[in-house]
């Protein structure tokens, strides 16, 4: 099957840079035509008819490739680990509107969040009752957290602040899985 070069049309590549190139029928463009990706229906687990909550899981410390954008849109539970290597772990999380994920501090552990949907008051100090920094983050913004440092994000928009969170070493345990933020703190007591 061929596609119409108009929707499918990038740059020519000379060998071994385009090894999905079909014929192109319309000559003189400088393009020829690719066959698209197939799309992506949603599922962590890839191109399967695999429904989201069905396939989330730890895939670590196993080689794993993830649309990390959309799983994290279609993340609800607060917090899932999606990915525990020896050196990092990946989560999504999911913040309800006007809550927080928590006032917390990891003494030996940084950490990278990216916000992918909503906006939120980023917050971070040296001690719990001095939090000096404070800027808005929106959809694209990423906030780096250092090791020993007090943060807090707290919901500010209309709808679920959607966000993925790097921790270097891992913090949670292999397989984490809070549906809310009151099942994740009943696991810290």
């Amino acid at each position: 099957m061929f596609y119409d070069s108009r929707w499918y049309s990038y740059p020519v590549y000379p060998y071994p840079y385009s090894p999905n190139v079909i014929p192109n029928y319309y000559q003189g463009t400088g393009y020829q035509s690719v066959i698209p990706p197939l799309p992506f229906n949603g599922s962590v687990a890839g191109y399967t008819s695999v429904r989201f909550a069905e396939a989330v899981k730890d895939y670590g410390p196993n080689p794993y490739v993830v649309n990390i954008e959309k799983a994290a849109e279609q993340n609800n539970n607060y917090r899932t680990a999606i990915w525990t290597g020896k050196h990092l772990q990946v989560t999504l999380m999911s913040i309800n509107v006007g809550d927080d994920i928590g006032l917390e501090v990891h003494p030996d552990t940084d950490q990278f969040i990216r916000i992918e949907e909503g906006q939120g008051l980023v917050q971070m100090g040296d001690r719990k009752d001095q939090l000096d920094y404070e800027t808005m983050a929106y959809d694209g913004y990423a906030v780096m957290v250092p090791a020993g440092k007090w943060h807090n994000i707290t919901n500010k928009g209309n709808r679920p602040l959607k966000v993925y969170v790097i921790y270097a070493p891992p913090h949670h345990p292999y397989g984490t899985v809070h549906v809310t933020k009151a099942d994740a703190m009943a696991s810290s007591k």
